[in-house]
């Protein structure tokens, strides 16, 4: 049959990535308490394309993919995109994947039992001159106003945030390691599952740990640190605040290329 998609373009202009975007696709990770996990994946798969060549053969992007979403740890999903970059003869491939992921969490006092979700993506690229790898978690806490708390008689205004953590792959960790450093760094981390001792536990201790969005960074940052040497990492964090019709954020990154701070 004719190769339309392998045929000769003559407008000599090359195009930085093509492919598929917004796949859903069954996917298995690694989990820290039970081996793996199966979840489902928003996918997008691109490769760049030479200026002679008028188009890429999609098929084989959803091809390859299946070959290796049983198996999408770390390494793994390099080893999937050299595929990619091989089979559709390409420079470079990329991929970006989310998906949600589980963990068992038991609420302070009562012990219950709940399953917490964590928004996750893996995002990579491979080429002839390198591999990239970077891993991003999005963590839910609850964040008491210091400034409130020390300007009020009766209380503090308390809220909800998000703390996303993006590093880049150095030491070998696992994702949960990610969740714990954000939760331990807020005034208080959130449950799926709370009883009245437990809510009144998480108010009381959010109430002992105020913060700023600006210590939730600087005290992730430094929790980052303990894991191990990460190349590159970044920290961002929002608080939906109760009283302001805003967010606060923050935002903090550190590279190794970088000199380091004065003392």
């Amino acid at each position: 049959m004719v190769d339309i998609q392998s045929m000769r373009d003559d407008r000599r202009i090359p195009i930085k990535k093509v492919g598929v975007k917004g796949v859903r696709y069954p996917i298995t990770v690694l989990d820290r308490a039970n081996a793996v996990q199966h979840t489902t994946a928003t996918v997008n798969l691109f490769v760049d394309l030479p200026h002679d060549f008028k188009g890429t053969h999609m098929s084989r992007f959803i091809e390859v993919f299946n070959e290796h979403r049983r198996d999408l740890s770390m390494p793994r999903f390099l080893a999937m995109l050299d595929e990619l970059r091989d089979s559709l003869d390409a420079e470079t491939a990329y991929c970006d994947l989310h998906f949600p992921y589980f963990i068992e969490k038991a609420a302070p006092v009562s012990g219950q039992k709940s399953m917490m979700c964590y928004e996750c993506s893996y995002e990579g690229s491979s080429s002839a001159t390198g591999r990239e790898f970077w891993v991003s978690v999005q963590v839910p806490v609850q964040t008491v106003c210091p400034c409130s708390k020390a300007i009020s008689e009766y209380g503090a205004h308390n809220q909800r945030g998000l703390v996303k953590v993006r590093v880049k792959l150095g030491p070998f960790f696992w994702i949960e390691d990610l969740v714990a450093v954000v939760e331990r760094s807020a005034s208080c981390d959130v449950y799926t599952l709370l009883k009245r001792d437990d809510e009144k536990f998480v108010t009381e201790r959010a109430f002992d740990r105020p913060m700023f969005v600006e210590d939730v960074v600087r005290e992730v940052y430094s929790g980052l640190q303990s894991i191990g040497t990460f190349p590159r990492f970044s920290v961002e964090a929002e608080n939906f605040e109760s009283i302001h019709n805003h967010s606060a954020y923050a935002f903090v990154e550190h590279d190794q290329a970088d000199r380091p701070l004065p003392k």
